[in-house]
Parts: structure tokens; sequence; C-alpha cells
């Protein structure tokens, strides 16, 4: 006689079955490789691991990466395809322009492509780079789903839709709210300036006019790191490459680097979610991640709408 747990069992296996049919070979899913590249993840993460070991600031790089390939076209890897004659492409964009990590991908790509040729997409490789390289600076670990396609369309005039270091809380709201994100988790995502550094060129402006919401001997730190010229560099906060809440912490003193970050802390619709990340440390990564997992899956290419490159820097 069946049993009424055996029957929840059995309903429960139809269910995931028929979950797994549902979906399809194309849909998301975090064991998409486990059959046809198993080691995919293992390599990508060994690569990304040997890269930091050699430079730390890569760690950044990577995360911005990712970031920059999600809110333009979705994340399709059209942020590491090269400009041609006829196309310039969205890397060589001003706000892309300071972008790095592109050698990091390529190494990841080509050890996959020997173990599985045309099966790993480079969105996919730019996606488990991010997550990887967050775990390596000290980060939350979290698993992504995979299975994105490379998208085929990559143009200068689509990084028109990338938030500006000169945004305020609204317009900052706005951006990331046309991608599916709310004001907390919009906060949460700006936390990954607790890596890397901003060039002198993005917050320059703050130190021509007074602005009351930076610290004064803060202000000092920007203007010696900018005598250096606009490529100067300054770090987000005292952990450049450590990936922690002390970013927010550092909005909290007026020592935020950017006028999107200082924003975050000086508007009232934002200021309690920047408190609350900077006491509780736990929380902005458990947010953190969940928002990660999210935006990794922003417009994303299945099927037939997408592609597996074969070099990430070119369309098949």
């Amino acid at each position: 006689m069946i049993t009424m747990a055996n029957l929840l069992s059995m309903f429960i296996l139809m269910e995931v079955v028929a979950g797994g049919f549902r979906f399809g070979v194309d849909g998301l899913r975090m064991d998409y490789y486990i059959m046809s590249c198993p080691f995919a993840e293992s390599i990508v993460e060994n690569t990304v691991n040997r890269a930091l070991q050699d430079d730390p600031t890569l760690a950044a790089a990577l995360v911005r990466m990712h970031f920059h390939d999600c809110f333009v076209e979705g994340c399709d890897g059209s942020i590491l395809v090269d400009s041609t004659e006829d196309n310039t492409a969205e890397k060589d964009s001003p706000g892309n322009l300071s972008l790095r990590g592109y050698e990091v991908i390529d190494d990841a790509k080509e050890q996959l492509e020997d173990q599985c040729p045309g099966i790993v997409s480079c969105a996919d490789i730019v996606a488990m780079a991010a997550r990887d390289a967050i775990f390596w600076s000290g980060g939350p670990v979290y698993d992504i789903p995979k299975g994105r396609k490379d998208g085929r369309r990559s143009k200068i005039e689509d990084t028109r839709n990338l938030p500006f270091p000169t945004f305020n809380t609204s317009e900052l709201i706005s951006a990331f709210g046309k991608r599916g994100f709310s004001a907390q988790e919009m906060v949460a995502l700006s936390g990954a300036h607790t890596l890397g550094v901003a060039r002198c060129s993005s917050f320059k402006n703050r130190l021509s006019n007074a602005d009351a919401n930076l610290d004064s001997n803060f202000a000092k730190t920007l203007s010696k790191t900018c005598s250096a010229g606009d490529n100067a560099e300054q770090p987000f906060d005292a952990t450049q490459n450590i990936f922690d809440n002390f970013y927010f912490n550092a909005l909290i003193r007026k020592s935020g680097v950017l006028f999107s970050d200082q924003v975050l802390y000086t508007t009232p619709r934002t200021r309690n979610i920047v408190n609350g990340y900077a006491m509780n440390q736990a929380m902005f990564f458990f947010d953190f991640q969940q928002a990660m997992v999210k935006m990794g899956k922003v417009d994303v290419k299945e099927g037939s709408n997408g592609e597996v490159r074969q070099n990430c820097r070119k369309i098949n």
C-alpha cells in the first residue's frame, strides 16, 4: 500500500522532472554544465584565483566587468567584443575604457575550448569570474545559474544606459529600476565599491565645487590624488582589495569617493539602508549575493537568441 509520504515523494519527483523539461536544455540552471563540461566551474575558479594571486586589484575589475556587461544589452558577454572597422563596440565607450581583466576571461575561455569546444559561453565565464573574485576577496560565497548565451550585438551607443558617477539618488533608483532592481538592491550592489579604485576624472568635479557632503580632510586627500592627473587612482575605502562593509562606513564619515556614492547617505530614502549595512556586514553580504544572482539574470540570451562564441572578443 502506497503511504501518503510515498505519494508526496512521487509528486515532488514528478514536479522536479516536469520542471526540468519545462525549462528545457536552454534554461538557466545551477547544473547546466554538469554533463557537457563538468570541470567548467573549477577551470574558471582556478584561472581567477591564479590571476588574483598575481594582481589582487583584478577582483574589482572582474566584478565591474560583469556589472557593465549586464547593464547593457543584458548579461551576454557583449562587453568583451572588440571593435572592428565598421563597428565601435561597448568596450571603447568612455565609461568602459578603464575596464580591465579581459585577459583573465580569455585565459579561461581558451582552457574551456580545449576541454569542451563550443560549450561554455563567454557570458557565463564573466558571471562566474565575478562570483569567484568576490569570494576570493573575502566576500560571500554564492552559486549562480548558468546557461547564458553570448549576444551578437556590441555597440558603443548602447552604453548610454550605464549609470554615471555624477548621478543623484533619484537617477540611480531610476536607472536600476529600469533593470528591475529596488532601491535597496541598488544600494547593496553599490557596495561592490568596497573593492577597487576610482580615477580622478570621475570625482574631480566634487573638488571644484564646494561639496557640503564631503569631509574637509578627505577633500584634501582627493585633491592630493588629483594633483597627479586625471588617471590618478583613489581607493573607494581603506581596504580596496578586501570585500567588506567598510565602503558604507566611509559614506557615514562623508568620505565617499564618487558623488554617486555619497548621495546614498545624504538622501533620506537610502540613508537607513547604508546605516544598516555599515552596522551589519552579514546583512550586507546576504542582500548583495541575492542582488548579484538577480543581476546575472538580466535580459539573458537563451537558445537561438544567442550563441557560444569560439573567441570571446569576436562574434562567430
